[in-house]
């Protein structure tokens, strides 16, 4: 706190003195309240450290065999678009197993992933542990499209997926659809 002290002196006759006031400041809650602030960005600091997802790659080597109906393939495309197709490129594209979706929570493609899911628990005995989904991306597709689909695959909890390159029969398909120049 600071501290006053008023010291009076005497004056002599028609002479008038003025006051002379003496201050002392104690600095000792100024201390404390830069400890605090001190303490305090530490402790915001060393709680908010950035979260990583842990993306485990495959090893380099021969490729494996995909069952069909297990396999759904995300393509990341410009403009927040997502092309997906069910099994096989060609026998998506001759049966229409193919669409456009978005990231959006509601009718996005996490509904279209739980779809694929509940149909792979009536259907196999693995259900959907046996679900493997492919994710690609186009040269116009941001990393941002990218991270979002592998943010997808944490929330509906898909044990199996990769991230491979473009075929160049899923270039014509994209192309096709208008989606790629």
């Amino acid at each position: 706190m600071a501290e006053l002290t008023i010291s009076h002196q005497k004056s002599k006759a028609g002479v008038k003195r003025v006051k002379k006031l003496s201050t002392k400041v104690d600095l000792t809650p100024m201390v404390d309240l830069g400890f605090l602030l001190i303490t305090f960005f530490i402790v915001t600091t060393t709680w908010s450290l950035p979260k990583t997802m842990p993306l485990n790659m495959p090893a380099h080597g021969d490729s494996i065999n995909l069952g069909k109906s297990v396999a759904l393939t995300l393509i990341a495309t410009g403009n927040n678009n997502i092309f997906y197709y069910h099994g096989n490129a060609d026998e998506a594209m001759k049966t229409s197993n193919y669409g456009i979706s978005n990231y959006s929570p509601i009718g996005g493609i996490g509904e279209i992933i739980e779809e694929k899911q509940i149909g792979l628990d009536k259907s196999f005995k693995g259900g959907r542990k046996e679900m493997m989904i492919l994710i690609k991306a186009t040269p116009d597709a941001s990393y941002d499209n990218v991270v979002r689909l592998l943010d997808e695959m944490a929330i509906d909890q898909v044990k199996k997926y990769a991230i491979i390159e473009l075929t160049e029969n899923e270039k014509k398909m994209l192309r096709q659809n208008k989606l790629i120049n």
